[in-house]
């Protein structure tokens, strides 16, 4: 079979896991006048890749992959401690919660998981995205590195969605956006596999800041 058509399953958008639910801070810094354009937003989702998703959020993911795909599952539960204690504010510790129980509920009904893994999601009383991403890359069969690139690439195609329905841009702005990103979004997956695992950290005090300002957000259209 294709490995083509795994790898797209898992970074589609159909993927029913409610990713563009979310918008990570970014509807609230469109709303304050942070991001009022594409310039402004290219500084945003930049600044997002390279100084937070790739010293953390992505080599801790590539972690979960990596763990998963070689049945290391004492440190796999002690890297989703570590996830879950990682998540600062509200808003993305229910986001991570919710899209892993999505995942969690799409893997138990499907016969490509395999028995300890299922053994081990059932365990899990909160399971969070990327464990949730890291199982789903085992039981189709993707390579860590490839799972990796799958999430930033939804990453960055959830962040463009966002930018589509809260400011006015259209859909070749956004994909000139794209354009200009992809040299990033290369060098924030390679950043995130070099860094030792006990060597992650991330101080993305705006993103915190904006994510809770979004939780009393009058009006807003996503999640968070």
């Amino acid at each position: 079979m294709n490995p083509a058509w795994a790898l797209l399953r898992l970074a589609s958008p159909q993927l029913p896991i409610g990713g563009y639910s979310y918008s990570q801070g970014l509807e609230m810094a469109v709303d304050n006048g942070r991001v009022p354009d594409a310039a402004s937003a290219r500084r945003w989702i930049s600044d997002q890749l390279l100084l937070n998703l790739a010293r953390f959020e992505a080599p801790l993911l590539l972690a979960h992959c990596r763990a998963a795909a070689v049945n290391d599952w004492s440190q796999l539960a002690h890297l989703c401690e570590e996830h879950r204690a990682s998540r600062e504010t509200r808003e993305l510790y229910q986001e991570s919660r919710q899209m892993g129980y999505s995942l969690q509920q799409l893997l138990n009904g499907l016969p490509e998981l395999d028995d300890a893994a299922r053994d081990f999601l059932a365990l899990r009383a909160e399971p969070h995205l990327a464990l949730g991403w890291a199982l789903a890359a085992r039981a189709w069969h993707i390579s860590p590195d490839d799972a990796l690139a799958a999430w930033l690439w939804s990453w960055l195609e959830n962040q463009l969605a966002v930018l589509m329905k809260t400011l006015p841009l259209g859909q070749q702005a956004a994909q000139r956006l794209t354009s200009e990103l992809l040299p990033l979004l290369q060098q924030a997956q390679q950043d995130a596999a070099r860094i030792d695992p006990h060597s992650l950290g991330s101080a993305a005090f705006g993103l915190s800041l904006a994510c809770m300002a979004h939780e009393r957000q009058y009006s807003r259209l996503f999640r968070s």
